[in-house]
């Protein structure tokens, strides 16, 4: 059962056009504040919240994204929600820190691929690979996306909310071409196998993705996001003939 302040909470992200990813991340870092100190969240006051961060940091030992995101959580849910501006948040300041992207070698995606037995998954894999699109751009992609005249893949809603057109190379193109003759999508280019007018499930994506790379023998740290992380045009050429 959703309560009156959790409902208020989703409705004031809706309004600000968040993506669904964003909203449970920041539903979830109000969850844990609660549950830390087992009670409602607007029952919380100031000190109590610098008190969990400093736990987080030092006890929990949270990596900086993460504590990013937790702030960022909770600070919408003061500040927006219950409209409470406090100091606190100015002194919370995980700064970013620089790492490098996990980058697969042209023979370790051709590994990867291989292992995944769902034409569907395999195929969604590759759209990701070739054209560079973030896991809930894939899930989000439809029939009419795919422009085989102008050879371009339409991104809708993309981060930011923003629109683009990406680069469709020819072999990409045939390898949707033969996943639609074998699967006949109807509206969404890669719909759940349960129900054709719900994507994929994320999870299934990201379980298959790491699934395979165990399979394969790799020990990177790879996630469905490390698909965009290519090192050249022409390694997605090689990787899409075989």
């Amino acid at each position: 059962m959703i309560t009156p302040l959790r409902r208020k909470m989703i409705e004031d992200m809706q309004l600000r056009d968040f993506a669904e990813r964003t909203r449970e991340s920041y539903l979830g870092a109000v969850k844990g504040l609660a549950g830390h100190y087992r009670r409602p969240p607007d029952l919380i006051a100031e000190n109590e919240v610098r008190t969990y961060f400093l736990h987080l940091v030092n006890e929990r030992k949270l990596s900086r994204s993460t504590l990013r995101v937790q702030l960022a959580g909770v600070r919408f849910f003061f500040e927006v929600t219950l409209g409470r501006k406090w100091p606190v948040f100015d002194l919370i300041t995980p700064k970013r820190g620089l790492t490098l992207p996990t980058v697969l070698s042209r023979e370790e995606v051709q590994l990867v691929l291989s292992a995944v037995r769902s034409l569907r998954v395999r195929t969604a894999m590759l759209v990701a690979y070739g054209g560079g699109l973030r896991l809930s751009e894939v899930r989000s992609l439809r029939i009419g996306h795919i422009d085989g005249k102008r050879m371009q893949i339409r991104v809708i809603g993309g981060k930011g909310c923003k629109d683009r057109n990406v680069p469709l190379a020819k072999r990409l193109h045939r390898r949707l071409q033969e996943y639609w003759l074998a699967e006949k999508p109807a509206d969404l280019l890669f719909p759940s196998r349960y129900r054709n007018s719900e994507p994929l499930a994320a999870g299934t994506l990201q379980r298959a993705v790491r699934l395979a790379a165990q399979k394969a023998g790799i020990r990177k740290n790879v996630h469905f996001h490390t698909l965009r992380h290519y090192v050249e045009c022409w390694i997605m050429g090689s990787v899409l003939t075989h």
